[in-house]
């Protein structure tokens, strides 16, 4: 495995190398990972299909997109033919209060598109798949790590990750009963960047940050003391970790893909003072939510040769600047949330 350079964010030249000439699927391609996905194997020389039912246009004259329902098994089975790898990042990605409020939302779709991908690209012989799972699959800990994952536990984010886990299981499950070794799994923590989700109603901590900075709140109150602890993935890196996870392999199990590092509230907070012009004031009367939880990455570092390299400050200056440029870019995303008659 060839090292990559501190700080450039480049893939393995033997992962490049080997993209080039490939037919590749990328579920949720214009989604914040997809899109990185999809543009990381188009350079690298790869024919890219890009499936998504959101109405946002992908410019790269070696991709293709496709406005699909993964929920069809039909669709899936017409997306895989003829395609030799498989990156399965579709998903549904919402706030805490979202998730309590509209399980169905979450779990229904997510079953359904999992369980349709997984078995097309099985039936039609894909040469290789990685499935892009969620550490809402484990159970609560302060530290996470692959090894201390406990099948008989429930996971902390439940409707959305028990649905990320029968995913997980149904690749355990062809293993067993056709030898397929070749389908991976990966656990990505908190991701951000360009192309996250803006929507108020049910956007992740940094983009509702983002949002309400840009909209002009004076200040911006924050729930709790600041001391929570997270673990902020950016999108280019987590997309590296996809792509070395399908083309090394995951052994029959899952590697995290995070930062590596725990940032409290309150340095991201202040991070984002530090080239973003805002007042803000944190609410201690108001819950700050689990006190840790950060992803221990050294299985990802030493199976797949993962190395994220953007720092925080750099990620949250590339997103700020994407978004400011797009910031209607949500309203043309495929929204689960909204009921359906």
């Amino acid at each position: 495995m060839e090292a990559k350079q501190e700080g450039t964010g480049v893939i393995q030249d033997e992962v490049l190398r080997a993209a080039a000439g490939k037919a590749c699927l990328v579920t949720g391609g214009t989604g914040m990972i997809g899109r990185e996905v999809v543009r990381l194997l188009a350079e690298a020389g790869a024919t890219v299909q890009s499936a998504s039912l959101d109405r946002i246009a992908l410019s790269h004259p070696r991709v293709t997109q496709v406005y699909a329902d993964l929920t069809d098994l039909g669709t899936c089975l017409d997306l895989t033919k003829g395609v030799d790898w498989v990156f399965h990042v579709a998903g549904i990605k919402g706030s805490i209060e979202v998730t309590k409020s509209k399980p169905a939302s979450f779990l229904v779709p997510l079953l359904m598109m999992n369980t349709n991908m997984l078995e097309a690209a099985r039936r039609n012989g894909c040469e290789k798949l990685v499935y892009t799972s969620s550490i809402g699959a484990y159970s609560s800990a302060e530290v996470f790590r692959e090894e201390d994952h406990d099948e008989a536990e429930p996971p902390m984010d439940m409707f959305p990750g028990w649905a990320k886990r029968i995913a997980e299981m149904q690749c355990q499950a062809y293993r067993i009963q056709y030898g397929l070794e070749h389908f991976s799994v990966v656990r990505p923590c908190n991701v951000y960047g360009p192309g996250d989700n803006f929507d108020p109603k049910n956007a992740m901590v940094i983009p509702t940050l983002l949002w309400r900075i840009a909209n002009g709140e004076d200040p911006v109150v924050i729930w709790g003391d600041g001391s929570a602890v997270r673990d902020f993935a950016f999108a280019r890196d987590c997309a590296e970790g996809v792509i070395q996870a399908l083309f090394y392999g995951t052994r029959g199990s899952f590697v995290n893909l995070g930062s590596g590092e725990g940032v409290t509230i309150k340095a991201l907070v202040e991070t984002l003072a530090s080239f973003l012009d805002f007042r803000y004031q944190f609410d201690a009367t108001k819950p700050s939510g689990f006190p840790r939880r950060v992803m221990d990455i050294s299985r990802a570092r030493d199976w797949i040769g993962y190395n994220p390299t953007t720092s925080l400050r750099q990620g949250l200056e590339e997103t700020w600047t994407w978004f400011q440029a797009n910031r209607g870019e949500y309203l043309q995303r495929q929204n689960y949330f909204v009921e359906k008659a």
